[in-house]
């Protein structure tokens, strides 16, 4: 029973009620129950309802007519074709399965009148109905109308005015006003585009589409759908062999976007607050599968965490390069690859970085080749970190001194290398602060260089350069570096304060570390020695507990004795026993029980003297005893710090020569200096050091504190 019209008014055979508005009949509709003693109770129920989200006018349900096509023998061939298609992530292809196995017939109508007109023509006298296969056929059958509609694409209201014959009963068929619902345009696309009807051969160079993406959710029962629908009837064959899908975009808070909530972004609002690279960003960097919470803090997370350490290596390089006037050499130049082949270089640095920028190429490439951008952009982000907190950093040096030699070409060849591969690497994902580095570093010196990032030919790894080996170690330097430095925040000990030694034990993770490295982490940790220790418990002592919910009802009243067996045993055979995944045995009333890795609990206390921090099978103990002349370094590396403090304060030059005065020192303090002036002479780039305040112009003084006493601090050019 179909009983309202278009308008929402009552159709013929509705008695009283017919003509009138739907809106308008509750009330009568009532009084009428009333009056024949039929009304039980009015009441106002409060319920979901349906509401217009464009001009907020509520709604009313009502019957209409559609058309449908059977599911019924297709969705067994559709299902079949999805199989053959790669869906990331790969849930994808049960959902899209699940689908079409519990699919209704499609409904392909729409009660609009924009819209591709459905090609069905009906006669009113017999109600049959025919299925139009082109224009070719329209104008074959046509008795009226074709010259109306020739020239036009089906669309209404052209298409409306040809009529065929009935070839039941001879009478005017009309084509249905129905027009088709906008996904059966979608669906086609991959032959109508593709000239399927005009060109065969070239729409099979272009056939399958090798990718496609959409979001995923709104999408499987839609696009995803129809695509597949259109290529199994026309082809049986995959529309698209790979499909790519995002879940759903929320606002940070976590839930749907919405304007009249306020937590909606507008495109072009974000593109200018947050900055397109910094969106592009935040999509790749995501597990599809996953929702993603998009929003202006998450951009600023972004900003904060990578683009910014970006520019600023990126800021770091242009500057040393400009105030020492370095320009690439000439060397092996080519539009495709204008960073050039990868250099050599004598310092373990250079070649640790140039290791990984090659390894990091080899496994973007292959990431992206996978359609992995979110494993892509984690490598590059562990890079850009070595790169800024290790390489450069730790190279600073190299660009600071004044001797133009060698080491510094290198150390400028090396990072102008790394920055232009990186950058090519990061087009595809920051496509404008890549091509603003790239018009600086290439376009600016190389007039022979194409005209964009965009142009140059993807990089490639340099296998050659690739050292597994020197990654390992320098993994392992960097993590006994940063575990010392935990060691050392755990006894409040500075950095800056100078100390004996740091024992390591790294379990199998080395069989040494070369000079170099041991240099660096001397450097790091501030300290003058760096042992290998071949056992942890040189570093730490064990206190071994058994685990008395487990072993307590396991072994019951022998659970005290097992108990003293363990804490008798020695701890560091037991502890090596257990961390191999083996289990201890123990001798119980002169039984063996063994117990296994779960049933010990190992707690862990420093040796005495030192500071311990542990991660993933590395100890490193610092020797936390400071000397009267290891105080005294540390006294003068804090002046170093205030020196080079008020060097930028005052804005001098990076190669500027200057005098510095220390002012109030004490005895202990003078003793100090007079001990390591050379060192803060060379640190400072100072030309002289005066201890007395003869009332002479400074460029710039501050007060600080040294060991808890006053200091005055002065430097000039």
């Amino acid at each position: 029973v179909a009983p309202l019209e278009e308008e929402g008014h009552f159709v013929e055979g509705f008695g009283w009620l017919t003509g009138m508005h739907v809106e308008d009949v509750r009330e009568p509709i009532f009084a009428r129950l009333r009056d024949k003693g039929l009304l039980y109770r009015v009441a106002d129920v409060t319920h979901r309802y349906p509401v217009c989200w464009r001009c907020k006018t509520e709604l009313v349900f009502r019957l209409v007519d559609e058309w449908f096509i059977s599911m019924d023998e297709l969705r067994h061939d559709m299902m079949e074709v999805t199989k053959q298609i790669r869906w990331i992530p790969a849930f994808g292809l049960e959902r899209e399965l699940d689908w079409l196995r519990n699919m209704h017939d499609w409904m392909i109508s729409k009660k609009r009148y924009w819209g591709l007109a459905l090609p069905f023509w009906t006669c009113d006298a017999c109600h049959h109905y025919e299925v139009i296969g082109d224009e070719v056929e329209l104008r074959e059958r046509a008795v009226a109308g074709w010259a109306e509609f020739q020239g036009h694409t089906p669309h209404r209201p052209y298409v409306d005015a040809v009529k065929i014959a009935c070839p039941r009963c001879g009478e005017q068929m009309s084509r249905v006003p129905d027009v088709g619902n906008p996904w059966l345009d979608a669906g086609i696309v991959p032959f109508s585009t593709l000239s399927y009807r005009q060109d065969r051969e070239y729409w099979e160079e272009w056939f399958p589409a090798h990718w496609i993406s959409e979001s995923f959710p709104g999408q499987f029962r839609n696009w995803f759908y129809s695509l597949l629908a259109m290529s199994t009837v026309i082809e049986n064959k995959p529309p698209f062999l790979e499909n790519f899908g995002y879940a759903t975009l929320y606002a940070e808070d976590g839930r749907p976007m919405h304007k009249s909530w306020g937590n909606s972004i507008e495109f072009n609002d974000a593109a200018r607050s947050m900055g397109v690279d910094v969106m592009r960003w935040l999509f790749c960097a995501h597990k599809p599968e996953n929702n993603l919470l998009f929003g202006y803090h998450r951009a600023d997370e972004v900003r904060r965490q990578f683009l910014i350490p970006l520019w600023n290596v990126y800021s770091f390089f242009v500057t040393y390069a400009r105030v020492d006037d370095w320009t690439p050499g000439d060397g092996a130049f080519s539009p495709d690859s204008p960073e050039g082949p990868t250099p050599a270089s004598d310092n373990l640095l250079d070649r640790w970085i140039l290791a990984r920028l090659n390894d990091v190429v080899a496994r973007v490439t292959a990431s992206l080749e996978d359609s992995d951008a979110y494993t892509a952009t984690a490598a590059l982000e562990g890079f850009l970190d070595d790169l800024t907190n290790w390489h450069v950093r730790r190279s600073r040096r190299r660009f600071w001194k004044s001797e133009h030699d060698a080491d510094k070409a290198t150390a400028y060849a090396t990072l102008y290398h790394v920055l232009l591969k990186m950058g090519k690497l990061l087009a595809p994902f920051t496509p404008f602060v890549s091509e603003v580095m790239y018009q600086n570093l290439v376009r600016s010196v190389r007039e022979e260089a194409y005209a964009s990032v965009h142009h140059c030919a993807w990089p490639e790894a340099d296998a050659a350069a690739i050292d597994e080996e020197l990654m390992a170690q320098m993994s392992l330097a960097r993590s006994v570096a940063s575990l010392g430095l935990g060691a050392r925040g755990s006894a409040n000990i500075k950095v800056r304060q100078p100390l004996a030694r740091a024992l390591v034990y790294a379990g199998d993770q080395h069989s040494d570390l070369s000079e170099e490295l041991r240099a660096i982490i001397l450097d790091e940790l501030n300290v003058k020695e760096v042992q290998l220790v071949d056992r942890e418990d040189a570093l730490v002592t064990y206190r071994l507990v058994a685990d008395g919910r487990v072993l307590g009802p396991k072994f019951g009243r022998q659970f005290p004795k097992v108990r003293a067996a363990l804490a008798a045993a020695d701890a560091g055979q037991v502890v090596r026993t257990l961390r191999a995944g083996q289990n201890v045995a123990l001798a119980v009333d002169g039984e063996a029980v063994e117990l296994g890795p779960e049933e010990v609990l190992i707690e862990t206390a420093p040796a005495e003297g030192l500071a311990v921090a542990s991660d993933k099978g590395i100890t490193v103990g610092i020797d936390a005893v400071i000397t009267p002349a290891l105080r005294d370094e540390g006294l003068v590396r804090d002046l170093v710090r205030y020196v080079q403090t008020l060097r930028r304060d005052v804005d001098y030059q990076l190669d500027q020569r200057i005098t510095v005065g220390l002012f109030g020192l004490n005895a202990e303090a003078r003793g100090a200096l007079t001990a390591f002036q050379d060192y803060l002479m060379a640190e400072t780039l100072a030309t002289a050091v005066l201890t007395d305040d003869n009332g002479a112009a400074w460029d710039g003084r501050s007060e600080e504190k040294l060991a808890g006493e006053a200091v005055v601090v002065a430097v000039r050019a």
